[in-house]
């Protein structure tokens, strides 16, 4: 969950986001993962578990999530969370991840566009020991391996990744879809676990 930034203002004084009064909203590359994950899931017979780190309000996106077709939803929620920085943040999804276990593929946007930092993914990876690709525009399985297109300067990259693996998904070639009224019914009254 991050701040609208079409709403967004900054602190003359320290620098920094005023969040207050501000709506928060699914982060578009992490919408571009989720979409990515159902791609695979409606292609390969996945399985889509979410998961965010955040307030109890950042349930919504994961509702918003769960609307799209996710399976699964989980909060990882506690006081002592506030103020993260991204190694701190890496840390806990990850472990979240590795408690949840078993999976194949992680996927994640490829940074939160509050701090474009695009580091917490890569060091989810480091902390799981696995392969990651990062800027995605396209995921597939073939020969129980990931092949991973991503975008360079030069055009495009095909990957090669062994699984388990995490990538970081940016601008990909298929729209996030759209929730139906059903599928919003359905995730309003979704159980999602702290």
């Amino acid at each position: 969950q991050v701040p609208d930034t079409t709403e967004i203002k900054i602190d003359p004084v320290k620098n920094t986001l005023i969040r207050t009064g501000v709506p928060s909203i699914l982060n578009p590359f992490d919408r571009n993962a989720v979409e990515t994950a159902l791609q695979l899931k409606d292609t390969y017979g996945a399985s889509v578990t979410v998961l965010s780190m955040g307030p109890p309000q950042a349930k919504a996106v994961l509702r918003e999530a769960l609307s799209m077709g996710a399976d699964r939803a989980y909060l990882i929620t506690d006081r002592a969370f506030g103020g993260s920085d991204t190694y701190d943040t890496s840390y806990i999804l990850s472990s979240a991840i590795r408690h949840l276990g078993p999976f194949d593929v992680v996927l994640g946007g490829k940074q939160a566009i509050d701090g474009d930092t695009a580091q917490v993914g890569p060091e989810m990876a480091e902390h799981m020991d696995l392969p990651h690709v990062t800027l995605a525009t396209g995921v597939e399985m073939a020969d129980g391996k990931l092949h991973v297109t991503r975008d360079t300067d030069e055009g495009h990259d095909l990957v090669e990744v062994s699984l388990p693996a995490l990538v970081t998904v940016t601008k990909t070639t298929y729209d996030p879809r759209y929730p139906t009224i059903k599928s919003k019914m359905a995730a309003n009254r979704a159980v999602i676990e702290e």
